[in-house]
């Protein structure tokens, strides 16, 4: 069961999307999130999904995530849920999104869902970052408008985590500086390029296959950026068949040195990560500003 007020949000919602009143029949709690919480809403109109949390604990989340999936799905490139609706009143904050129900991979599962992210990353904009500030995790992210990506990657990705990890005495004067070091040779890593959109946070939890055997990507930090750094977050983690990239290559092809930089990407979700958990992502951290 879901809290009642919680309900009366939902119910709300579904009423402004659809234009009726809608049943609820069941719920059932579905776990994997460590930030809000969630369920499967069962109604006489079909099934939903709904995150809620406390309102006010991380301000405008759900309407960003919202903005978020819309720009994703809007492409047609991958799939994506379709956003019913968001509110809150004084206590809750509520999203509901398309029900995605989960399936077996088709044949081919991995090649489909590199060409589509390649197609999605042929979508571009004048500007890399985004016309508002969101979320990653957690922690705000900032996606104030630059006209370079070295620039862009710099000031609202990197020195953004760590101030942050300065502050809580979670990074080494060291390893600052080494930080700075390596700003100077970015322009060897990365390729001048349009910018991309992002799904901005695509490690393995962050997609699903959906009910006809393709992907379906869930839970963004949308933003314009550098496509490298969609690929650099689908390796962190694993999770991720070598077909996806192969088939990727094919769409839009990547530079030789692309493992290269893509470890440089793959430095602002681990600062991210040492601003969220601490403990031993500061050594991997350190671990490849030594190798470049």
């Amino acid at each position: 069961m879901i809290p009642e007020n919680i309900q009366k949000l939902f119910e709300r919602i579904i009423h402004h999307s659809k234009g009726f009143d809608c049943t609820v029949e069941k719920t059932s709690v579905v776990g994997g999130g460590d930030i809000n919480q969630s369920a499967r809403v069962q109604t006489n109109d079909g099934d939903y999904f709904l995150k809620w949390n406390k309102a006010g604990l991380y301000p405008q989340m759900f309407k960003k995530e919202a903005k978020g999936l819309n720009l994703l799905r809007n492409t047609g490139e991958i799939k994506v849920p379709e956003v019913i609706g968001f509110d809150e009143d004084e206590n809750y904050t509520v999203l509901v999104l398309e029900f995605i129900k989960s399936s077996n991979r088709i044949s081919g599962f991995w090649e489909d869902f590199g060409k589509s992210l390649a197609r999605m990353h042929n979508h571009h904009n004048k500007y890399f970052g985004l016309d508002h500030n969101n979320y990653i995790g957690n922690l705000p992210q900032s996606n104030k408008q630059h006209d370079n990506w070295i620039d862009f990657f710099v000031e609202e990705r990197l020195e953004k985590q760590i101030s942050m990890a300065r502050d809580s005495n979670r990074i080494d004067n060291s390893t600052v500086n080494r930080f700075g070091k390596i700003y100077r040779h970015l322009g060897d890593f990365f390729p001048v390029e349009k910018p991309s959109l992002v799904h901005g946070d695509l490690w393995s939890g962050n997609y699903m296959v959906s009910d006809d055997g393709k992907a379906c990507i869930i839970d963004p930090a949308v933003y314009f950026g550098h496509r490298l750094m969609d690929l650099g977050m689908s390796k962190l983690f694993g999770g991720f068949s070598s077909e996806l990239y192969d088939a990727y290559n094919e769409i839009h092809p990547l530079e030789n040195n692309w493992r290269e930089a893509i470890e440089i990407c793959n430095l602002y979700p681990l600062m991210v990560h040492v601003n969220l958990f601490g403990g031993g992502y500061l050594s991997s951290v350190k671990s490849i500003l030594s190798r470049f």
